[in-house]
């Protein structure tokens, strides 16, 4: 099985990636969606955030209140003690998955969404964490893609998406305190193995995934690892 990671900032297209490779053959998990899911109730993750962050990060319904943690997490400098109850879950999720996958099809393509595949490792290794998953997390995957544009652009996409009735200062301001969190461009093309960049239209944005999927089914065909992320 080949195991590929696709990563790249908030607002690149990562999103519009996978759901091309997943019309050619892939399998993919994305992070954030199974983040989402192990933070409802009823999970370790969302006790622990309730314990670390406290009662005022639950809503009525007994959900978490996400603004509200968005805010502590980004605004009030607490990002790493909430990813670090979040990224080890997500990361055993999703070798779970993966465990399952190469039992169903050994010769598939594994596709992991996440924004945060190289964020991940320097964060653990900057609270001192030298050994673990989330230390050498890259050396899970066999290949890596990074989707790139500008971070102009990527504010404008993110603005979009979550304000779809114009431009709101707010969100672009929330956009940008997200990017700073993140490595620039330029870093995660010099570990990658394929950049797609996301500068033009649609089109050529497929053609390019196109490429690079011909060249995962090769690799993926002439591979002999059976190795899993555990």
């Amino acid at each position: 099985m080949l195991r590929v990671g696709l990563t790249g900032g908030l607002g690149s297209g990562k999103s519009t990636v996978s759901g091309y490779l997943r019309e050619l053959g892939a399998d993919v998990i994305e992070a954030d969606e199974l983040g989402r899911e192990l933070m409802e109730p009823g999970h370790r993750v969302y006790d622990e955030i309730v314990e670390v962050f406290g009662p005022e990060v639950v809503c009525k319904d007994g959900r978490l209140n996400r603004p509200r943690l968005a805010e502590m997490a980004f605004r009030g400098g607490r990002l790493d003690e909430l990813n670090a109850i979040v990224h080890p879950a997500v990361i055993a999720a999703q070798g779970d998955w993966m465990r399952s996958l190469f039992a169903r099809n050994p010769k598939a393509i594994a596709v992991v969404e996440s924004a945060l595949i190289f964020e991940v490792e320097r964060d653990a290794r900057l609270r001192g964490e030298s050994e673990g998953v989330l230390s050498y997390w890259r050396r899970r995957f066999d290949r890596i893609i990074v989707v790139t544009a500008p971070d102009k652009v990527k504010i404008a996409r993110y603005v979009v998406r979550m304000s779809p009735s114009g431009w709101d200062e707010k969100v672009a301001e929330e956009a940008r305190l997200r990017l700073a969190k993140q490595l620039s461009d330029a870093i995660k093309t010099s570990r990658a193995d394929f950049v797609l960049e996301n500068t033009r239209d649609l089109a050529a944005l497929r053609a390019q995934v196109e490429a690079v999927w011909r060249q995962l089914v090769e690799l993926g065909n002439n591979s002999t690892s059976s190795e899993l992320i555990q």
